[in-house]
């Protein structure tokens, strides 16, 4: 590691202390996505660990949200998680056709909690290191208007990036109709600059064969040019985590 990595995370660290919150349980890789999403500033890095370490306990006090607790949302059989892309990051898929907008915001941040999770966890191999990534694919495909959500899509962005900084690899926007256009431009206005440049939407050829290689044939369903099936998020059982 950079000494001034070192540095940056030793001030991190005591920063974290001061405000009243410890660092002991958590690795380098974990600390490092904190200051790299707040620009290597370990005082501000320390404030969003803390911000997120206090959020934790309050809204994930098991540290997961269950299959039960999510049920509904489950139901829908609108999230999948298809293993890994060719650099090693889980993959997960969002059909936004079988969406529709929440009447319980509560319990729609809770799904977004549980898929995040999920998906992070789907890439562990043993242990969790603490600096996964994965990349999301946004499918609109047959979208009509009542599954607009652009209250939904700006709580997962902010989601991540207040609470899961860094571990967003790419997100691929697939099918946009021309009438979702303004709906993304709203919610792009919520997107901190790190997270809009990793966000692409697909739509040309050069562009799809961009994505497809990305992602790597082996892990995309055939619906979207690749040999795989599409698994539903529920039907994914992790294997246990080792102690």
């Amino acid at each position: 590691m950079e000494k001034n990595h070192e540095i940056a995370l030793t001030e991190m660290r005591k920063s974290v202390q001061k405000l009243g919150t410890s660092t002991e349980k958590y690795g380098d890789p974990t600390l490092v996505r904190f200051l790299i999403a707040r620009s290597m500033d370990p005082d501000k890095a320390a404030k969003m660990f803390v911000q997120w370490h206090n959020w934790r306990a309050s809204f994930v006090p098991n540290g997961f949200i269950s299959d039960s607790e999510v049920s509904d949302a489950l139901e829908d059989r609108k999230i999948f998680l298809q293993g890994l892309s060719k650099d090693g990051y889980p993959v997960m898929i969002v059909k936004a056709s079988k969406h529709f907008p929440s009447k319980d915001h509560l319990q729609f941040k809770k799904f977004v909690v549980h898929l995040l999770d999920k998906t992070i966890a789907s890439s562990f191999r043993g242990l969790e290191i603490g600096n996964e990534k994965l990349i999301g694919i946004l499918d609109l495909q047959q979208i009509s208007y009542k599954n607009v959500d652009a209250r939904g899509l700006i709580t997962g962005f902010q989601f991540l990036q207040s609470y899961y900084p860094e571990r967003l690899a790419k997100c691929f926007i697939l099918n946009m109709p021309w009438f979702f256009v303004s709906v993304w431009r709203m919610v792009s206005r919520f997107l901190e600059k790190a997270t809009a440049e990793k966000i692409v939407i697909v739509s040309n050829e050069d562009e799809t064969k961009n994505f497809i290689k990305e992602v790597g044939e082996e892990t995309l369903p055939e619906e979207y040019g690749g040999r795989a099936k599409l698994v539903p998020l529920q039907d994914v059982v992790l294997a246990p985590m080792e102690d």
